[in-house]
């Protein structure tokens, strides 16, 4: 406002007209419904007297983009537990998607969380087909509960054997020890790792971990669930604080469990 005060001014002194003869006014047409009555002086203008005026000026923003809306709003109630809803990725979710680098995946969120923005630069919307490094699909949060995403690397950064299974790459403990710091959001320390097992569901198999992770970004408490297909690796992280994970692990759990590529 200042900065728009001052060039207006500028412009205003340089004007052969003379300063003491203007005034400024909101004059509609004729045929408009719209009929203001303020008429302000060149000072009145640039004193600020004018900031009342500015909602008139500036339509608000839609109703999507001036508050997030919680999921339950728009996804399906889960087949399997009506208390969650279910989160089934699609081609019009993500770039990999679109450029069919990951295989549609799905999983339950409680209705109260709400998805959040992943920044370009880590959707992989620049690298999309042929990415080198991981990168965020989604993201969804709760600021009571935790939060989750969905990390994807590619194959070939973790072996060169093409369309490799889970097991191809390694062993559990061998996965994380390269994804870790996907789950933390900066290091990886083996002595954070509290647990891993593995899950078989039909040809495709999952490795599971729960870490405990006290200096982590993403927060002090972390499950995670991995799984190859294609040409590439699926990580899904579910992460909370303390205050969080006492009230939310069972959910977390849940979550994390439901996950499926």
């Amino acid at each position: 406002m200042a900065a728009a005060c001052s060039s207006l001014s500028t412009i205003l002194s340089t004007s052969k007209i003379p300063l003491s003869t203007l005034k400024f006014s909101l004059k509609p047409h004729q045929n408009s419904s719209f009929q203001p009555t303020t008429a302000l002086s060149r000072r009145e203008f640039l004193n600020g007297s004018s900031v009342a005026l500015l909602p008139l000026l500036i339509s608000p923003p839609p109703p999507s983009l001036a508050k997030e809306v919680e999921v339950g709003s728009y996804l399906p109630p889960s087949p399997t537990d009506p208390s969650f809803v279910l989160f089934t990725a699609t081609s019009k979710d993500t770039p990999a998607l679109r450029a069919g680098n990951v295989q549609p995946y799905k999983f339950i969120l409680p209705p109260t969380w709400k998805q959040m923005r992943v920044a370009n630069i880590l959707s992989g919307n620049y690298c999309q087909p042929k990415c080198a490094e991981p990168w965020v699909e989604v993201k969804f949060e709760d600021e009571k509960q935790g939060k989750i995403q969905v990390v994807a690397s590619p194959l070939i950064r973790l072996t060169n054997k093409p369309n490799a299974k889970i097991e191809d790459i390694g062993s559990p403990e061998k996965l994380i020890a390269s994804l870790g710091p996907f789950v933390t959001g900066n290091t990886y320390d083996p002595d954070e790792l509290v647990e891993t097992s593995v899950e078989k569901r039909g040809d495709q198999t999952y490795y599971k971990y729960a870490l405990e992770t006290p200096y982590a970004l993403t927060g002090s408490h972390n499950l995670a669930k991995a799984t190859a297909k294609g040409s590439t690796v699926v990580l899904f992280v579910a992460s909370a604080n303390d205050k969080q994970w006492q009230s939310s692990e069972k959910v977390l759990q849940a979550i994390l469990e439901s996950f499926e590529v």
